[in-house]
């Protein structure tokens, strides 16, 4: 299975297969993000601050389970590898997960709801860590090649790019045709579709993929020694705050979205057309981080100049709407995912790097435990941008279903346009203090493998 050779150059079909499993992530994780709080809402008839609670409740949850799953996936040793196993196993089991999820029961007493939610989603967010912890691994076992791993993670933001857009387009159309008037059956039915699409997508990533960089064996590392290495990666703590700052601007923003639309626009449908527009844009601009990464040979660098540019679009959209002046949102909705694409390919193709960068520096190789910190980082960013949308939204008298007072409508259209925008801008700030070039990190691949051989 493991290769002496870990400076390869990897298959087509493999870059490929690792693209699809993130858009089996999308199909769960981004129905999840985009849809789950209004479903809870305005379907399942959960009260706002309920949901607020369970965001941050879960946060809690995260930062037990995230640390625990990263160091099995360190420790599982198989005829597969180390990460691929858990795709193949996991995924179908968190598939049943995300169907019980968006299985609602508006007919039930408050607590029972509050209780079902609280149980669905907590044991939703372990099986979904439990797949995409080890799925954002094992790109950094596939290779040690900075142009093969920029070109995977290419792959995977292209192919992520198209799911979210296909997902945002199709989803509400789905409801309404599987639902015939139901949105309680057409959220339930339009879960077991994705859930087969999540499935299917990890078994393929599975069966076409291949692990060839061998993590030291038999390692039993105490909790503290971990976390006095990563405090010495610089790097891997810059890459950490930019997903903290991810999380909150990208997944507030997009819980937000539907509820723009449906109370700021006036139309639910008009999400499903904002979401055609700008998914050309999305797989442009993901397939244009590895330029961005030649001219700047800093994939922080790259990283921080899509940010901002996506910020400074996103403020300007507050200035325009759908009604009054169509071609100016359209225009700028589009150069924001454009540059948001970019970005989403730079953070996750910086990750494996700092990998390397903390053995170099510390002699401890731990690739699950740090990308389960990196995850962390994001889910919690995530919990404080829903669980304050959903707080602030609760505070300023939002009612489901029904036309909302201009504080709350003020509140929505805030958060998908200004509100992010200054975020990003300060993500692009965080992000420009990485200093892992191209050349220092193949002066410590080097320096690696000469050790390896000394040994």
């Amino acid at each position: 299975m493991m290769s002496k050779e870990t400076n390869i150059k990897v298959p087509f079909i493999s870059k490929f297969a690792y693209g699809m499993g993130d858009v089996g992530c999308n199909f769960s994780w981004m129905f999840v993000g985009n849809f789950l709080m209004i479903f809870y809402t305005d379907v399942f008839g959960i009260d706002m601050k309920a949901v607020a609670g369970l965001m941050l409740f879960s946060r809690f949850w995260d930062a037990i389970n995230d640390p625990i799953i990263g160091s099995l996936t360190d420790k599982t040793n198989t005829r597969w590898g180390r990460y691929r196993p858990w795709l193949l196993f996991g995924a179908p089991l968190t598939s049943l997960v995300l169907i019980l999820t968006f299985w609602a029961h508006p007919n039930w007493q408050s607590t029972s709801k509050i209780v079902y939610m609280a149980i669905t989603y907590c044991v939703l967010v372990l099986g979904y860590t439990s797949v995409n912890i080890p799925y954002g691994t094992l790109c950094g076992a596939m290779t040690q090649d900075i142009e093969e791993r920029a070109k995977i993670n290419t792959f995977r933001s292209v192919s992520a790019m198209a799911a979210i857009g296909i997902i945002n387009i199709i989803t509400v159309p789905l409801i309404n045709t599987f639902g015939k008037g139901d949105e309680k059956n057409g959220y339930l039915l339009t879960a077991i579709l994705y859930g087969i699409i999540f499935s299917l997508c990890h078994i393929f990533c599975f069966a076409k993929t291949k692990e060839v960089i061998e993590i030291p064996k038999k390692q039993k590392i105490p909790l503290k020694e971990q976390l006095i290495a990563i405090s010495k990666n610089k790097p891997y703590l810059i890459a950490l705050i930019g997903q903290f700052l991810f999380g909150i601007t990208f997944y507030g923003r997009n819980a937000d979205a539907l509820y723009y639309f449906t109370y700021v626009e006036g139309n639910k449908a008009l999400f499903s057309i904002f979401s055609l527009y700008i998914i050309i844009p999305s797989i442009i601009g993901a397939a244009c981080f590895p330029v961005l990464f030649k001219m700047t040979n800093n994939k922080g660098r790259a990283a921080s100049i899509f940010a901002f540019f996506t910020g400074i679009s996103m403020f300007l959209m507050y200035f325009f709407n759908v009604k009054d002046s169509p071609v100016p949102f359209y225009l700028l909705s589009c150069v924001s995912q454009f540059f948001f694409s970019g970005f989403n390919t730079a953070i996750y193709a910086i990750v494996p790097d700092c990998v390397e960068y903390g053995e170099w520096k510390t002699g401890l190789r731990n690739d699950g435990f740090q990308y389960a910190f990196i995850s962390l980082g994001n889910k919690i960013g995530m919990a404080v941008g829903t669980a304050l949308l959903a707080a602030i939204m609760g505070k300023y008298g939002y009612i489901a279903n029904q036309p909302q007072n201009e504080n709350v409508i003020s509140v929505i259209k805030h958060s998908f346009t200004t509100v992010p925008g200054i975020l990003w801008i300060i993500t692009a700030l965080a992000l420009f203090f990485y200093n892992l070039n191209r050349t220092s990190y193949n002066k410590i691949i080097y320096e690696l493998k000469n050790k390896k051989k000394e040994n």
